[in-house]
């Protein structure tokens, strides 16, 4: 399921946590026309909001009440799993029967474990991933995916198309932070991988601004071949791809960079991984074989 923009008359949002997101996220609702309480730990992040129309809360409480005379929906843009527990712990009671919509950052054990203290606390839970960053909510692009409770996503959907293209990942609770990780994953890898290569040109005087221009386009052509990799995994079977993990020995990579006096450390982590199904007597198989060194047994 999936959709952005869709119209949504006017409803109480209570947004805690002002942080970068936050407050993008609040100032998006604003625009909408919703009326938005606000608080965040730390104060003076409200002033441009409140200026806006937001309502500021000094308290949690204060906040969570806000929106109880309409119902209202409790978004959490907050630090961690643990700063979660540490600001709605103490107003459990008070969102007996709202709809709680968790947008901070969690691991997919911990976005359960909100989910089951939300349940046993009465508390209507939906868990999101926001994959974009703050420039991009509200503008063509931004992607939030959620997981939970199919009925509660239905309900609060116009609500949050108003921030990015939203799409419901299923009924566990964990399922769009193992989403979000895992691709912020790859994300992560691959600008390691970046900046390994700038540093490896730019111990022999090439700037890094040059180098991305060269490496941009090469590193986007290269994410058409996820699909065909994608399929040889979900196959099983390695015998039959193109490049092998014989021929594609990283070795000289790894001895290049320390010749240059770079840490090689982002190419040697994936030669481990290739030497690991070599020395097992895979090296006449697809290099997408790796993934065997990495999934979970």
């Amino acid at each position: 399921m999936s959709g952005a923009g869709r119209a949504v008359g006017p409803v109480p949002v209570t947004m805690l946590g002002l942080g970068a997101m936050g407050r993008v996220l609040a100032a998006a609702l604003l625009d909408a026309g919703h009326d938005v309480t606000v608080w965040n730990r730390s104060p003076g992040r409200d002033v441009d909001l409140v200026a806006r129309g937001a309502r500021p809360a000094a308290t949690v409480r204060d906040a969570v009440g806000a929106g109880r005379p309409g119902g209202g929906t409790v978004v959490a843009c907050l630090y961690d799993h643990a700063s979660v527990h540490e600001t709605l712990d103490p107003v459990a009671e008070d969102l007996r029967g709202r709809t709680l919509v968790n947008l901070t950052t969690t691991t997919p054990n911990e976005s359960r474990e909100l989910a089951d203290w939300a349940s046993r606390h009465g508390i209507v839970f939906l868990d999101g991933a926001i994959m974009a960053t703050p420039p991009m909510i509200g503008a063509p692009g931004a992607a939030i995916l959620y997981s939970g409770d199919e009925d509660v996503f239905g309900e609060v959907r116009g609500l949050l198309d108003v921030w990015a293209t939203s799409t419901f990942e299923g009924a566990d609770p964990g399922r769009a932070s193992l989403l979000d990780l895992a691709m912020l994953s790859g994300m992560y890898t691959m600008f390691a991988g970046f900046l390994h290569g700038a540093a490896m040109v730019g111990a022999d005087g090439v700037s890094a601004r040059d180098f991305a221009a060269r490496a941009a386009p090469f590193l986007a052509a290269m994410t058409e071949a996820f699909a065909a990799d994608a399929a040889t995994v979900d196959g099983g079977d390695y015998s039959a791809g193109g490049q092998s993990l014989d021929w594609s020995d990283l070795g000289h990579l790894v001895r290049a960079s320390e010749d240059l006096g770079v840490d090689p450390a982002p190419i040697a982590m994936v030669e481990e991984l290739r030497r690991r199904q070599v020395d097992a007597g895979h090296g006449r198989d697809d290099f997408a074989r790796i993934y065997e060194s990495l999934r979970r047994r």
